[in-house]
C-alpha cells in the first residue's frame, strides 16, 4: 500500500497541468517525430528515431510517476483557517511560519517557511516538506511557542513569531 501524498491545492494543480502538458502536447509531438523518422528506413543509425524513442520512454516514465502521485494525493486545503481563530495560530500542513533562532550564529534572524508536500519542495522559495525535521518539529506548535529542532550543528531552539494560511 502506498503512503498518502499530502499536497496543497496549488501543488496538485501544478502536477495536473504538467501531466496534461505531457499527454496532450509533448508526447504527441515526439510520436510524430518518431513516426516520421521510422518511415525514413534504416533505424539503426537514425538519430531522430533513436533519440525520439528515448525521449518517448522518458515522457512515459514521467506520466506513470505523475499518475501514481495523483492517485495517492490527499489535497489539504486550509482556506477554512481564518486569522484570529484558535486553530489559525497552530501550525499544520500548508502553514507559512515565521520563526527566529534563539541561539547560535543566526540568533534573532527571522526565517519564513511554508510546509508543503514532498512534490512541492523548493528551498529557494522557502517551501519545506512536511516530513522534514523542521516541519515535524513545528507541526502542532502554536504562535509564540519555543521549539527544539535538530540541526547539523546540534540542537537549537526556535520561537514561532507568525503563523499564516494562504
Amino acid at each position: 500500500m502506498e503512503e498518502k501524498n499530502y499536497i496543497t491545492p496549488a501543488g496538485h494543480e501544478r502536477i495536473k497541468s504538467e501531466l496534461l502538458q505531457l499527454l496532450n502536447l509533448d508526447r504527441p509531438e515526439v510520436v510524430k517525430v518518431v513516426h516520421w523518422a521510422a518511415s525514413n528506413g534504416d533505424r539503426s543509425e537514425n538519430g531522430d528515431y533513436i533519440y525520439g524513442k528515448k525521449r518517448l520512454r522518458e515522457i512515459d516514465r514521467r506520466i506513470r510517476f505523475l499518475n501514481k502521485r495523483l492517485e495517492f494525493a490527499v489535497v489539504v486545503d486550509n482556506a477554512a483557517r481564518k486569522s484570529g481563530e484558535a486553530d489559525a495560530e497552530q501550525v499544520f500542513f500548508g502553514a507559512t511560519v515565521t520563526y527566529t533562532n534563539l541561539e547560535g550564529a543566526n540568533q534573532d534572524q527571522e526565517t519564513t517557511i511554508t510546509i508543503v508536500g514532498v512534490d512541492e519542495v523548493d528551498l529557494e522559495k522557502g517551501y519545506v516538506s512536511w516530513v522534514s525535521p523542521i516541519a515535524k518539529a513545528l507541526i502542532k506548535a502554536r504562535l509564540g511557542d519555543c521549539v527544539k529542532i535538530q540541526t547539523p550543528t546540534g540542537p537549537t531552539e526556535i520561537e514561532i513569531l507568525d503563523v499564516q494560511y494562504k
